[in-house]
């Protein structure tokens, strides 16, 4: 994909990947970061979806967010994905965001994720 921005990252945006021979996936961190810390997972292989990956694909993916939570410090986490366009996926090739949360970072985080559509969260 010779216009996917993820397909043509520099190579110095690249945090941490695995051995290329054996890489699937890398990360990097989020160019917009809504937090301290905010990284991306991205897949090697130009995919829209999390349901286009394989099993191979989701177990380093897995393996490099542990890798990447044991250098964060911080007192929570959102772990997203954003599929099609009216679930607020803008670059269409699939990324997981990795998204450290802090005490006090807002007033309420009670929901977390389900606050995606306002007034739907609380319960």
């Amino acid at each position: 994909m010779n216009d996917c921005l993820f397909c043509n990252l520099p190579e110095d945006r690249i945090i941490r990947g695995f051995e290329k021979e054996f890489q699937t996936c890398f990360l990097i961190k989020d160019q917009y970061p809504v937090s301290p810390g905010h990284a991306l997972i991205i897949p090697d292989k130009h995919v829209e979806s999390w349901f286009d990956l394989t099993k191979y694909d989701l177990e380093f993916m897995h393996m490099l967010a542990n890798e990447y939570k044991e250098t964060v410090e911080c007192d929570g986490w959102n772990v997203g994905i954003n599929i099609g366009a009216y679930a607020g996926q803008t670059i269409f090739h699939m990324h997981m965001h990795l998204i450290p949360r802090y005490e006090g970072d807002m007033e309420n985080p009670r929901g977390g994720v389900r606050h995606i559509i306002p007034g739907k969260g609380y319960y």
